[in-house]
């Protein structure tokens, strides 16, 4: 029952993704249909339209799909780390770290690095952004390991660490000019914007990669989703398999915030419903998170791109704005 019900979610969700696919690719100042795109994207279609999806569309649509796999993934495991539905990479203070040392790298007047990098210089800022996400989880986890990791105070302290990190950014984006103040504050909402093919060709073999390894653990995170009691007397080492999935979930959001800023309730929202509709088993509810955060970044980015046309909102208020009310329906719902 639980298997065919997995399913049938399954596939309502991805002809939803195939419908968010064709809206991204076809909807915009230069409109382009359906079929022109399958022509365009088999090698038939036109100059303008070869451009269009090719050189913008394309690599923007493949860098939000990695972005909303991975942030949607690291949410399912911070939940399971610190068996709490409320968390989030971008509550827990991980976004905002790898926020902080980009924001950082940007303010220090550090343009020359392309000329002086060349090839490699794509690499810098996400280094920088996993960096970042690496050493706030760190000071989170050794903060809340006093007498053992208990997974409520893991949650609070990320909540004020992110509190922290967040006024940090704001200062440091007021210290700049206007220009810098603009560009950091479009990338610090989260925006796809600029996302082209040297970016693709980063993130999606990592993302791809780490997915996998997250897939591979089901069984385990599943044995993690129980009581401490039960998980240690299946054999279970909890701190160190804790560390691991921190380390995982560090990987994957410091990797999405660095190529589309800090993109807040993706991490939060999907996971939940997923969870709600296939159950609690990491397996199915995982990969079924995953489309749900395509199919909403994907709709979510045509939307702020071409709604108040020619002016184009961040992709992170958009998503915000429909995440911040079921963040409040699910704190209600806390006991």
């Amino acid at each position: 029952m639980k298997e065919k019900r997995f399913k049938i979610t399954a596939i309502i969700f991805l002809v939803l993704l195939l419908a968010s696919l064709i809206i991204f690719l076809s909807w915009g100042s230069y409109r382009i249909t359906p079929l022109d795109i399958i022509k365009t994207l088999l090698g038939q279609g036109t100059k303008l339209q070869k451009a269009t999806i090719l050189d913008l569309r394309l690599p923007r649509l493949l860098v939000g799909i990695s972005v909303g796999i991975a942030l949607s993934t690291a949410g399912g495991l911070l939940q399971t780390i610190t068996k709490n539905e409320l968390a989030d990479s971008s509550i827990m203070g991980i976004n905002a770290g790898a926020a902080v040392a980009a924001v950082t790298f940007i303010s220090f007047k550090t343009a020359n690095y392309y000329s002086t990098l060349g090839a490699l210089s794509v690499f810098v800022l996400p280094v920088m952004a996993i960096l970042g996400a690496g050493i706030s989880a760190i000071v989170i986890y050794f903060l809340s390991s006093r007498k053992g990791i208990r997974p409520k105070r893991l949650l609070l302290i990320g909540l004020g660490m992110n509190a922290g990190l967040n006024a940090f950014i704001t200062f440091f984006t007021f210290r700049g000019g206007a220009f810098d103040y603009n560009r950091v504050l479009i990338w610090v909402s989260g925006s796809l914007w600029g996302a082209g093919w040297n970016y693709a060709k980063i993130i999606i073999p990592l993302v791809a990669l780490m997915f996998m390894l997250v897939l591979l653990n089901y069984k385990k995170l599943d044995v993690l989703n129980l009581s401490d009691e039960h998980a240690i007397a299946l054999g279970l080492s909890l701190n160190r398999e804790r560390r691991k999935f921190l380390t995982y979930a560090v990987i994957l959001a410091g990797s999405a915030t660095a190529f589309a800023g800090n993109v807040g309730f993706i991490g939060l929202v999907c996971p939940n419903i997923a969870k709600k509709l296939v159950g609690p088993y990491h397996k199915n509810f995982l990969v079924i998170s995953a489309i749900i955060s395509v199919v909403i970044i994907l709709v979510a980015d045509a939307v702020s791109r071409n709604l108040f046309s020619p002016i184009e909102i961040p992709v992170g208020i958009t998503i915000s704005i429909f995440g911040v009310p079921y963040f409040i329906y699910l704190m209600m719902k806390e006991k």
